[in-house]
């Protein structure tokens, strides 16, 4: 336990200090405007202005996730071709995939690394704030007195953002309700989140071809159990954490979808929508002429198809029997072959 116990410590350490480095300067800023340096409400802003500072920091690696999601989508007719040619032999289709990706650039993990990076930031948030309620423990750049301000603070005076639903429940004398409506809006919008940016990636920007095969069936799981995951998880997180991971989970969901509004993978639904847009927008503008209507075709009036009359026999012709409607007429100077010449 000593060894863990002292990763765990070279670990955290350094996040405890960069972590109450931000967090005290945006405390610092909200009181110089006139907020309660004591107030819930300093220390809770203080919580979403560091969700932002990690965000902003975190996108390039953002950038570096959509390039390798879009590879893992674009490749996936590919991935099939080899499951196709190789799927009797495991060893041959790991390494021919594998190959696949070194040649196209493309990381499986990208789309994990945010989450991943973000999560030893969210139990050092975690425990600072949980320690400076319960004790007053001081760690980072706080002072003792900080810390036992940042873990007594409300917000409003009404929502302790030390306190958790489950917390509220369990070990008060009397159960919290506000406490505990207040955290189950946090987690339901955190869950909530979570599965909107599952799901605005798969319905938009996704091809059809990448929405069959083993990494659609990764993302449809994925889809259903992180946000179940973090929904029943969230109900023992303190709220300033809920704070921060609802704040993270938005600002995920606007950059995700200002990516795939300006910069859609092709073949996907969003990419024709922003072809649309752009045609649209070259119009307004008069650099592109829509193509007019064809007018309709008017059809001519076909000729009456004349009658060919029918073919006689020569022995008919002398009788001078009746000719067949459209032959030409007898000259009146014709004689009467059945009567005799006048004399």
């Amino acid at each position: 336990m000593g060894i863990f116990s002292d990763i765990g410590s070279l670990i955290m350490t350094p996040l405890y200090y960069a972590i109450s480095a931000i967090m005290l300067s945006w405390h610092w800023l909200f009181t110089q405007i006139g907020l309660d340096p004591e107030g819930g409400a300093s220390w809770a802003l203080s919580i979403i202005g560091l969700t932002l500072v990690i965000r902003i920091l975190l996108i390039p690696l953002f950038v570096k996730q959509i390039k390798s999601s879009r590879n893992m989508q674009l490749i996936q007719p590919k991935v099939k071709e080899l499951q196709k040619k190789y799927g009797h032999d495991r060893e041959r289709l790991a390494q021919e995939t594998m190959k696949l990706y070194k040649d196209t650039g493309t990381n499986p993990f990208a789309s994990c690394l945010p989450l991943l990076l973000q999560m030893p930031i969210f139990f050092a948030l975690f425990r600072l704030l949980d320690q400076a309620a319960k004790n007053g423990t001081a760690h980072g750049l706080l002072t003792e007195e900080l810390a036992r301000k940042f873990g007594a603070s409300e917000i409003f005076g009404v929502f302790p953002i030390s306190e958790s639903f489950w917390q509220a429940r369990v070990w008060g004398a009397e159960p919290d309700g506000a406490v505990m409506v207040l955290a189950l809006i946090l987690v339901l919008a955190m869950t909530a989140t979570t599965f909107t940016t599952q799901r605005q990636l798969m319905s938009k920007n996704m091809p059809a071809d990448a929405l069959s095969g083993p990494y659609a069936q990764q993302q449809k799981m994925l889809l259903y159990v992180l946000p179940v995951a973090f929904g029943l998880g969230g109900v023992a997180f303190p709220i300033g954490v809920l704070l921060y991971w609802t704040t993270s989970n938005l600002w995920t969901m606007g950059q995700q979808f200002y990516v795939i509004r300006n910069n859609p993978a092709p073949g996907t639904p969003a990419f024709q929508a922003k072809v649309d847009r752009d045609r649209a927008k070259a119009e307004r503008k008069g650099l592109l002429v829509a193509e007019p209507e064809a007018p309709a075709v008017k059809e001519k009036p076909r000729a009456a198809t004349r009658q060919q009359p029918k073919k006689q026999t020569r022995q008919q012709r002398r009788q001078g029997g009746t000719r067949p409607p459209g032959s030409a007429q007898a000259k009146p100077n014709q004689k009467n072959p059945s009567k005799g010449e006048e004399s």
